[in-house]
């Protein structure tokens, strides 16, 4: 039995990609994009029509209109190689308007739903902001299922269990960045691989907490940078993997066995924490780490939708 295989026998496997001539090879559950994904697979030659064809149907309703229609387009043709669920995230411009989230994830919704799609089968994702999880509860009373992402810190994993959040996807290889960055030269490789990274003890702190106490929503580590990130999750409830990986998963077929187990957490002598608005705020700030990486990410998402937007014009 190759990794991948074995892996898939403990945690539900995702795709990373917006590249979905890629997935059918790996036999994901689920997919998930984003708009740097999305605008890696337009300036494909295999995928550039997509964004034409957006522009030539719907380029009279506006740039926003055409966005949304051409990431539901991605998020159908997944749909159809997949038997779960694909995520599709929000404008990261919209990160701190909680009513325009909410606005823009139940329009999202609405196309998919136009196109046959039933809402159990989409994720929006949504910046792992204040105001992001704030919006997300609102959509999930409404039925409209969330993947909160860009998720650095456990302030921000308590504030989305308290909402009730269907998916949190903690960034494991953009943790593991920042200190091996922050360490520099004093950085050990060796002694910070497997459950030693600090982005796999950060998912695996987040995950016990959650099955210790209950909380329903799911944890999928995300943002690899090497099969012993992964290997060192197995067990975890979704892990998304870009093709890269997931081929070298296949690869090969060295042992691997479950890291993380529900049962033992619940057996853990774990606090139980909560968080208000004001203490969610200063618990950030206080995390240098997880405030300098949600502010990189909105910032790098926001370009490339910029990007993308520049290509439709």
């Amino acid at each position: 039995m190759n990794q991948l295989d074995a892996l898939k026998q403990f945690t539900t496997v995702v795709a990373d990609t917006g590249d979905f001539k890629q997935i059918a090879a790996f036999a994901p559950h689920d997919a998930t994009t984003n708009p740097s994904l999305i605008l890696k697979a337009v300036q494909k030659p295999e995928y550039a029509h997509l964004l034409t064809d957006a522009v030539a149907k719907y380029g009279s309703l506006g740039l926003d209109e055409v966005t949304n229609r051409l990431l539901v387009h991605f998020g159908c043709e997944i749909l159809q190689l997949i038997p779960g669920r694909v995520s599709t995230e929000v404008d990261a411009r919209l990160s701190f308007d909680t009513e325009a989230t909410v606005a823009r994830g139940r329009r999202i919704i609405d196309l998919y739903r136009g196109e046959g799609v039933h809402a159990d089968r989409v994720l929006i994702k949504v910046a792992s902001t204040w105001e992001g999880i704030q919006a997300a509860a609102q959509l999930e009373r409404d039925g409209i299922h969330t993947n909160l992402t860009l998720l650095f810190s456990f302030a921000q994993a308590v504030a989305c269990g308290q909402a009730k959040v269907q998916l949190i996807s903690p960034f494991v290889g953009r943790i593991y960045d920042w200190y091996k960055k922050t360490a520099g030269a004093a950085w050990d490789e060796a002694a910070m691989a497997g459950a030693n990274d600090p982005g796999v003890r950060s998912v695996r702190s987040i995950y016990e907490f959650y099955k210790n106490h209950g909380i329903h929503t799911e944890v999928m580590g995300a943002s690899f940078r090497n099969v012993g990130q992964i290997t060192a999750l197995a067990g975890c409830d979704l892990l998304t993997i870009s093709p890269d990986l997931l081929a070298q998963l296949a690869a090969s077929e060295a042992p691997l066995s479950r890291a993380l187990d529900a049962e033992a957490a619940k057996a853990m002598d774990i606090p139980f924490v909560t968080h208000d608005e004001a203490s969610f705020r200063f618990a950030l700030n206080e995390d240098a780490m997880a405030t300098e990486k949600l502010s990189e990410g909105i910032r790098a998402f926001v370009a490339d939708t910029i990007k993308l937007e520049a290509l439709m014009r």
